[in-house]
């Protein structure tokens, strides 16, 4: 990093009239200067533009010369209308051929780097600058390619459909915003290019990222391989473990989850390690971060201000992870493959949310909630009441429902026959095809009775007893809850 220019000589001093005490004593008026490192680190949207808020423009001005520029929006026309609120669309690059020969080896990295983009995402800031929503959309998404000249080829090809990641390889930057805006149809306001690999070297800097699983996460491919439990990892296995594609059937879907529980663990150890008042550290995520961004020629003194004071108070419940709601799984296009396809209603209504400046999750009281194996949002269950207390099968069903269970609604009774006395024990009869739902259910319910019942097929089955007293909170890794799957970071993060 360039030193800093020496300020210049000092003037002669000169009398000067003494100033009024402000109230509250000599030091309450006093400003109090801010050195220039800390303002290195505003230059994208992760840990370092923590550091942005309140300080002066003249101060930020110098940082645009660190900064690798890109024209991502030359020459655009018939452009979505402008929302409330900032939209900046986030895109991770391939940028392996920066990783030592030995560190490819030992985190399996390698091959060539593609040069194409591996995540891409719309950051949202809120109007009122309180509020970040960063939606994934999949690399792999059906996308209709707007008109445009190949820059590879120079060849002039006509709208036509393919795999959004396809965009940034034929049209770069531009081409990458075009087919984004097509798609969603939301105004993207500023573009941001990291390189992924470096980005994740950072963890490095702030002394590992906390993630935990409840089930082992082996990827054979990336050599990623963690048990149960909880893991302090450093930059090198925080990029397995955001690579992993094949650590179940999950794909790239999979992935874009952990993507977004890393960022959400990355932001929970910023900012309550003081590593954003360590000067030490500052520069030396600085130097990792500037060298790999580029943003459009618009990104300068006036937007890292904002971004900066958007994040002063930015904490893992202040930002919303999601990714765009799927319609079909595997959709071949003719020439070029299976593809994701987007779910359109749902979709229309996320990305409408977000030209709307709404949340997209459900904002409310964070309980402490156990994990569990399998999202209660995936487990259907039937509530029968097994005493003769009036209304204890719906009050069970409403409990279980506000976890995020998907009970019936319609509670019935399972009262013992006549002469016998009511169901002492609570009880989730299950079929053992599905095991570990209702280990998820189970763990809702402490202190129930598991019992297999073969061929009652996909709905759980909980006899409420005399025993229940409340309904735990649960939640799993790969949760989906409100109507686009969104959840808050400190969600995602570990309890």
């Amino acid at each position: 990093m360039p030193t800093p220019p020496r300020s210049p000589a000092t003037p002669p001093h000169r009398p000067r009239p003494p100033r009024p005490v402000p109230k509250g004593g000599p030091r309450a008026g006093r400003r109090v200067r801010r050195p220039r490192w800390a303002m290195r680190v505003a230059t994208t949207l992760s840990v370092g533009v923590l550091a942005a808020a309140g300080i002066g423009h003249s101060v930020v001005s110098g940082l645009e010369t660190g900064i690798s520029r890109v024209d991502a929006f030359k020459d655009m026309k018939n452009r979505p209308e402008a929302g409330n609120g900032m939209n900046v669309l986030l895109v991770g690059t391939d940028g392996r051929d920066r990783i030592t020969r030995e560190e490819r080896r030992k985190y399996r990295l390698g091959g060539a780097p593609c040069h194409c983009t591996d995540t891409v995402m719309i950051v949202h800031i809120s109007e009122d600058r309180d509020r970040a929503s960063v939606v994934s959309l999949p690399r792999d998404s059906y996308a209709e390619m707007p008109e445009h000249v190949d820059q590879n080829s120079r060849k002039h090809h006509r709208a036509h459909p393919v795999k959004l990641n396809a965009a940034y390889a034929e049209g770069g930057p531009n081409l990458t915003v075009r087919t984004v805006e097509n798609m969603t149809k939301v105004k993207i306001d500023h573009y941001l290019e990291v390189d992924f690999t470096s980005f994740m070297k950072t963890v490095d800097v702030l002394g590992g990222v906390e993630i935990c699983t409840t089930r082992p996460l082996k990827d054979s491919h990336t050599g990623l391989n963690l048990p149960v439990g909880t893991h302090e990892l450093n930059g090198g296995q925080a990029l397995q473990y955001v690579r992993s594609r094949y650590v179940d059937g999950a794909s790239d879907l999979g992935r874009m989850q952990r993507q977004q529980r890393f960022l959400a663990a990355l932001i929970a150890k910023a900012t309550s390690s003081g590593v954003l008042l360590n000067p030490v550290k500052f520069n030396d995520v600085t130097k990792t971060l500037l060298e790999s961004v580029r943003a459009d020629k618009g990104f300068g003194t006036t937007e890292m201000l904002t971004l900066g004071r958007a994040m002063r108070n930015f904490s893992p419940s202040s930002s919303e992870f999601t990714t765009v709601p799927i319609g079909k799984m595997g959709f071949k296009v003719p020439g070029i493959g299976s593809t994701l396809r987007w779910d359109p209603v749902k979709a229309g209504k996320l990305f409408k949310a977000l030209r709307e400046d709404k949340p997209l999750a459900p904002h409310t009281v964070k309980r402490k909630a156990a994990l569990v194996p399998v999202s209660p949002q995936q487990v259907r269950v039937q509530v029968d009441n097994g005493t003769r207390t009036p209304g204890l099968g719906k009050r069970v069903d409403a409990a279980l429902r506000t976890t995020g269970f998907r009970t019936t609604r319609a509670p019935g009774s399972a009262l013992p026959p006549p002469g016998a006395g009511p169901v002492t024990r609570s009880v989730v009869a299950y079929d053992p095809r599905w095991d570990r739902s209702a280990k998820s259910l189970a763990a809702a319910l402490p202190g129930c009775e598991m019992r297999v019942v073969k061929g009652q097929g996909a709905t759980l089955k909980v006899i409420v007893g005399s025993d229940f007293k409340d309904v735990r909170p649960v939640r799993a890794e790969d949760a989906y809850q409100g109507e686009y799957g969104a959840l808050t970071g400190d969600q995602v993060v570990c309890p």
